[in-house]
């Protein structure tokens, strides 16, 4: 059984370093990847070789899973096995879904917050059962609260320190940071300095344990060293930023192997030291031996720690999922209009308000003179974007960077328990602030964007805590039973959501929508935007002609199940289309003036026929749904008739011009056009015809579904309206 449990949490260790990686990649990458500063290729290597070197000195983190929260001095191999199982089901499910949501989270309070639900569970029923022992004694409560603390204090500190720091940078070196000779060399040689003491402090050094003297003699020589390689690098025209970035991206990326692999290995690696030792010394009975070996120091067999890394960069490569986390963070701190994929909340616009409020009563106090240098030093129409389809500029990657790692310096050096994924995501979203990509269109986005992650963080915390103490109690009732039952849920939800693909429509729009945003070529961005509002104006065509039927089936039928299924469908609908619609707007903007305006006009009435669409749908429902809700006398076999004939046609003609749209060929809309014409007469004759039905009927039990079916064929006829101005919309958007 403890054989088959030991083995399991192996392999469940390969799924937990990949969903963990996918969610922490965003801590060394989105610098990185959003200033442009190198082909992905390259900046995967850098981060790759980090990786590796970070995974090799990571053993000494290992004993937080041993003994960091229980006391393995009163705990049996039995409940100690049952912990770690339950630790390892819920951090992979909880992380997994983290990554599937694209949000960041931290694998550190993951770890700690687990650990401490099963401890807790175990040690409540043992202190039932032996009046001599007390919680207390069995967990370790400073290391949780010390985690609780580190949430508070990152975000403020990181925050804020990112704010003051970066417009101190921007003040200096403004959007137009190049030609500033003696600046770039001290702010190069600082960070170089800064970013090499960081590596011996998180890693090396501490594997040497150099001597406080020596480490102060190292650092001396290393500024006056960086300080003449800046220079000559500058004289050399070598940009300065481009190799802080770079060398900021390997240092994060060795501190987050060295730091966090515990995160993902360590409950296994305690799992088999400890049947290890069970196996060796147990005597056979797992409920009588205490677990003192944990209270030692680990000692990883390398070879462990090498494929540890070799899966982490395997992860970090192919993750389709570590890459949404990293445009999560990317977007958040774009500096231009971004993909707003967060929309807004309350107290995201309450913020926004109150600090504009603030914004505008210093610009009123401050000097006029002073008010126009600072304008100068934040004129961002100089930026200098050196990679194609940056997100920032290498100034504000180069603070990211060597801010976050001068923040963990000084909680390393201070005790304080600053959390490197909380330390580097409040950095970009400060930096950003301060550097104005946060403007009036999109600060609400922003600002809801990063109160969604932050809450995700305190949420992990209790969400981690509950389940894993569930899970413990699960295990500890039902035992060896439950953990295969356990096990089999656990793969199941990981290889569903793993080898889930996405819809190709959805996958296909946002490659052509990356493009869009990367090329610089008017006639790519033309050529590729025309198939981007084909795809969108015929998806909306598509979906209304399927929600007719779904409705009406419903309405025929007297199913609500139905109707509850498309009222959720619609909303899903118009939120992906305000979504597609947005993007193609901020592509728009990067064509010419003269190459667009003409087709202006026909781009907005596509969009409002697309909305039309999911207005008519919802004013149709609405009543259809609160007729069966309220079960009122259902729809009568003769209107189901008569109307079924013509709404078929609809549907047919529906299908037609949503295929026109998409393979944008028009030969048949004439004819098109004249069906349709012909099709709202006949919903016209329809309608005047039920109309003079309801007067001559005198059962008022017909009344509301007679009102009803009248609404239905009302906003058919609407949607009929809203196809041929859509079909015109796409046809003139088209031309040449």
């Amino acid at each position: 059984m403890f054989t088959t449990i030991v083995v399991f949490m192996i392999i469940l260790a390969l799924f937990d370093l990949y969903v963990g990686v996918s969610n922490d990649a965003v801590n060394f990458l989105s610098s990185a990847i959003g200033a442009k500063v190198a082909k992905w290729r390259t900046i995967m290597i850098i981060a790759a070789l980090g990786i590796i070197i970070g995974a090799l000195m990571s053993n000494g983190m290992m004993d937080i899973a041993r003994h960091g929260i229980l006391d393995p001095d009163y705990f049996t191999f039995n409940e100690v096995m049952m912990v770690f199982v339950a630790v390892m089901i819920t951090d992979v499910i909880v992380l997994d879904l983290f990554n599937t949501l694209k949000m960041p989270t931290s694998t550190t309070v993951s770890l700690v917050f687990e650990l401490l639900g099963a401890a807790f569970i175990i040690s409540v029923l043992k202190a039932s059962e032996n009046a001599s022992l007390s919680i207390a004694e069995l967990l370790n409560f400073d290391k949780a609260f010390s985690v609780i603390l580190a949430i508070f204090t990152s975000v403020g500190i990181a925050f804020f320190s990112a704010v003051i720091v970066q417009w101190i940078a921007r003040m200096i070196f403004s959007f137009h940071y190049k030609g500033k000779g003696a600046a770039t060399v001290i702010f190069g040689a600082l960070a170089f300095t800064l970013i090499t003491y960081f590596i011996f402090v998180k890693g090396i050094g501490a594997e040497l344990a150099l001597e406080p003297q020596w480490m102060k003699m190292m650092i001396a020589f290393i500024f006056v060293a960086a300080a003449a390689v800046a220079a000559v690098l500058y004289i050399c025209h070598v940009n300065i930023f481009k190799m802080i970035v770079l060398l900021g991206t390997f240092a994060l990326a060795m501190a987050f192997a060295g730091n966090d692999l515990v995160n993902f290995i360590g409950v296994p690696l305690a799992g088999v030291s400890s049947y290890l030792d069970f196996t060796a010394n147990g005597s056979g009975n797992p409920d009588t031996f205490i677990m003192h070996s944990l209270s030692e120091s680990a000692e990883t067999p390398r070879i462990f720690l090498i494929i540890a890394g070799a899966v982490m960069i395997t992860a970090m490569w192919l993750s389709r999922k570590a890459k949404d986390v990293v445009n999560t963070s990317v977007s958040l701190s774009s500096q231009d209009e971004s993909d707003n994929m967060f929309g807004s909340s309350l107290p995201a616009r309450a913020i926004v308000r109150n600090a504009q409020k603030v914004s505008e009563f210093v610009d009123k106090m401050m000097p006029r003179k002073m008010k126009n240098f600072i304008n100068s030093r934040f004129n961002d129409k100089e930026i200098i974007y050196d990679g194609n389809g940056a997100a920032f500029d290498m100034v504000r990657a180069s603070v990211n960077l060597v801010l976050a790692a001068f923040l963990i310096i000084l909680g390393t050096t201070l005790t304080l328990p600053l959390s490197t994924t909380y330390v580097t995501f409040m950095v970009a979203m400060g930096s950003s602030l301060a550097d104005k990509a946060w403007g009036r269109e999109s600060a609400v986005f922003r600002v809801t964007g990063v109160l969604s992650v932050i809450g995700g963080w305190f949420i992990t915390a209790g969400l981690t805590f509950i389940i894993c103490s569930v899970i413990c109690l699960i295990i500890y009732k039902c035992g060896f039973v439950a953990i295969i039952i356990l096990m089999a849920a656990c793969v199941t939800i990981l290889v569903k959501n793993n080898l889930k693909k996405r819809r190709s429509a959805d996958a296909e729009s946002d490659m052509i929508y990356s493009a869009m945003m990367k090329s610089h070529d008017p006639v790519i961005i033309h050529d590729l935007l025309n198939k981007h509002v084909a795809k969108t104006q015929s998806g909306a065509a598509e979906f209304t002609r399927k929600q007719i039927n779904v409705i009406l089936n419903a309405l025929c039928d007297n199913d609500p199940s139905k109707l509850r299924k498309s009222v959720r469908a619609i909303d899903k609908k118009k939120q992906e289309l305000k979504k597609e619609q947005k993007r193609e707007i901020l592509c728009m903007r990067k064509l010419p003036a003269e190459a667009i305006i003409e087709r202006n006009t026909w781009f907005y009435l596509g969009m409002n026929s697309a909305e039309q669409y999911m207005y008519c749908l919802k004013r149709m429902i609405e009543p259809i749904k609160e007729h069966i809700d309220n079960n009122f006398t259902p729809m009568p076999q003769e209107y189901a008739d008569e109307c079924k004939p013509i709404i078929k046609e609809a549907e047919e003609l529906m299908r037609r011009g949503a295929e026109m749209i998409k393979e944008r060929n028009f030969a048949a809309y004439d004819a098109t056009r004249e069906e349709a014409e012909k099709c709202k007469k006949q919903l016209s004759a329809l309608r005047y015809t039920h109309t003079k039905r309801m007067q001559y009927d005198k059962n008022k039990e017909n009344l509301r579904i007679s009102l009803v079916y009248l609404n239905t064929l009302q906003e058919m006829q609407m949607i009929i309206s809203t196809m041929r101005h859509q079909l015109r919309a796409s046809k003139k958007f088209n031309e040449d």
